[in-house]
């Protein structure tokens, strides 16, 4: 073994991770990308976009937070790089753009390479359902700064919007509707809190009001938004501003896309929650009000558009319910 392996860091691991990743990240390449595997740069040709009259980079970094712990109790570990994508598609979702390539970094204390190749696999899958380019990525080995047996992921997603089809937010007034694309579950947020209330349960065990297992429950995928967005467009639905509720909860980010002057009125009981939630609640007897900062509380992405085309969008969307009004702010 070398000096460097006694110390903590296998090279040779991280190489059988990448061997064990390698074509699963292949398959996401489209005809824009230039590079391979192993560069230290990923190359992603910009010609495709040439027909935008002012093509806007849009760009997002984020993490899942401690569903990484999550996937350590369960040593289940193909899930929480479709939720990482998945997050970052849905942030850069919300001003119209199309996402171009997606880039990874997974560190640890002790690199498993089966265990980091199935996260990148993971992101691999999502990237490919989403036609996303995985680019490139850095896998980390750092004994000492990492706690032994867990894992923390972060991406990065670049993607483009024409100015002119921009989506802001300026447009909203006072009557439009809001519609709810439901969660799947907890997305990527709220774990702490979520660990915490149900650290004493069989995470293994079928619980009838789930239909499931509490880690099932947990390990939910974080939903994407991408196809639903574009049957919005494709149908000619007028697409004001959109809202992803993650932390911070309904609260805290539908007010982000709100123009001075309006507010809004979410109607209690117009969605569907998820019975992980109400678990969550009455095991941890939480407020209400705590709840919906925390938490999505099934109120994945929210999209403000006019009264009229209300029905007709949640019709095109299942699950989708109409749950609010923009109302002036008082």
């Amino acid at each position: 073994m070398s000096d460097y392996a006694n110390a903590g860091v296998n090279i040779d691991a991280g190489n059988e991770a990448v061997r064990l990743m390698k074509e699963a990240v292949r398959r996401t390449y489209t005809s824009a990308v230039l590079s391979d595997t192993g560069s230290f740069g990923g190359l992603f040709s910009l010609k495709g976009i040439s027909s935008m009259t002012e093509p806007v980079l849009v760009a997002s970094t984020d993490g899942v937070g401690t569903k990484t712990k999550v996937a350590s109790r369960l040593n289940r570990w193909d899930t929480i790089g479709q939720d990482l994508v998945n997050h970052c598609v849905n942030d850069i979702l919300v001003q119209g753009a199309q996402p171009l390539f997606f880039m990874d970094y997974v560190a640890s204390s002790k690199l498993i390479p089966q265990q980091i190749a199935d996260i990148v696999k993971g992101m691999a899958q999502a990237c490919e359902a989403l036609g996303i380019a995985l680019l490139g990525g850095e896998t980390a080995e750092m004994p000492g700064v990492y706690v032994d047996g867990e894992v923390d992921v972060a991406g990065t997603i670049v993607g483009v919007v024409d100015r002119a089809n921009l989506i802001d937010g300026k447009r909203i007034t006072i009557g439009d509707k809001i519609l709810n694309m439901p969660s799947s579950g907890l997305h990527t947020n709220g774990f702490s809190l979520a660990r915490k209330v149900l650290d004493g349960l069989d995470w293994t065990q079928h619980i009838p009001e789930l239909n499931n297992t509490i880690g099932e429950a947990l390990l939910a995928v974080h939903r994407p938004y991408f196809h639903e967005f574009h049957a919005l467009i494709n149908a000619g639905i007028d697409v004001k501003g959109m809202a992803h509720i993650t932390g911070g909860g309904v609260v805290e980010n539908l007010p982000r896309i709100l123009p001075k002057g309006v507010n809004s009125h979410i109607e209690t009981g117009s969605w569907h929650i998820p019975p992980i939630f109400t678990l969550i609640q009455q095991r941890g007897e939480i407020a209400e009000a705590e709840m919906m900062r925390v938490f999505n509380m099934g109120l994945g992405m929210l999209v403000v558009l006019p009264s009229e085309q209300a029905e007709h969008a949640a019709s095109l969307i299942d699950g989708a319910s109409i749950v609010g009004t923009v109302i002036a702010d008082e």
